[in-house]
């Protein structure tokens, strides 16, 4: 006979289980964190939040433990999951979500400085992020890390974007590797255009009615966690039914 807990656990299968998200207060990893909010996961959020009401805003609306963290930092991190621990003991989904583009020039004209903020944000950070949460991690658990589709394709002007997200895939083709006989899922996350600010900065005439929403790239997420725990999607390319852009 199957128990009451064994058919919730069937219809609701992220139920009460505790994810971390990075890069949480907008975009893609906001639209994550509320599709698990709604699946009703526990949510661990972590960004560079530069204003406490919006840490605030975010605890009230989705019911959160939200704290600001700067992933580059490994004080920052330690310290962050050092407090997701206290509050949960462990963790469940790790998703790597939290990236910067950083300028958009060409390699000779791209300074130390630009380079570096954009390989710790996206690269550094990811590594740091999934070392302070394996401890807290068993077997059953997924780690999803945000790669776009830049790490698969070459753009002009943004060298710095493509090393970092080029090689956060290969930390995430090996991470799976090292982490397949501990039954920790490692899925890469590889969308295509999708309609965040993120195009202000470097494309802002960009035509944004052809992108896909953040909500579609969440509703993927949420569909590789909640696969059967013998199954997993070890690359989940998203890309907009009209092409590229």
């Amino acid at each position: 006979m199957v128990s009451a807990r064994e058919r919730s656990q069937k219809a609701d299968p992220l139920r009460g289980k505790v994810v971390v998200v990075t890069g949480a207060s907008r975009g893609i990893g906001l639209a994550i964190a509320q599709e698990l909010a709604d699946a009703g996961c526990r949510l661990a959020l972590a960004a560079r939040f530069g204003d406490p009401r919006q840490i605030r805003s975010l605890e009230q609306k989705l019911d959160a433990f939200v704290r600001p963290c700067d992933i580059r930092d490994e004080r920052s991190v330690s310290k962050f999951f050092a407090a997701v621990k206290k509050q949960f003991g462990h963790v469940n989904v790790l998703v790597n979500n939290a990236g910067l583009v950083g300028p958009t020039r060409n390699a000779a004209q791209l300074s130390t400085a630009d380079w570096r903020e954009v390989i710790e944000t996206n690269l550094t950070g990811m590594f740091l992020c999934t070392r302070a949460a394996l401890p807290l991690m068993r077997r059953g658990a997924s780690i999803v890390n945000n790669l776009s589709v830049a790490a698969k394709q070459a753009f002009p002007g943004m060298a710095a974007y493509n090393a970092a997200k080029f090689g956060a895939a290969g930390f995430t083709n090996a991470l799976r590797e090292d982490l397949r006989g501990q039954g920790i899922r490692v899925i890469g996350l590889y969308p295509g255009a999708t309609d965040t600010a993120i195009w202000e900065q470097f494309w802002p005439q960009a035509p944004r009615r052809r992108m896909m929403s953040a909500a579609t790239i969440a509703q993927a997420v949420l569909f590789a966690l909640t696969l059967p725990p013998e199954a997993t999607v070890e690359e989940l390319v998203i890309a907009p039914t009209g092409g590229s852009l």
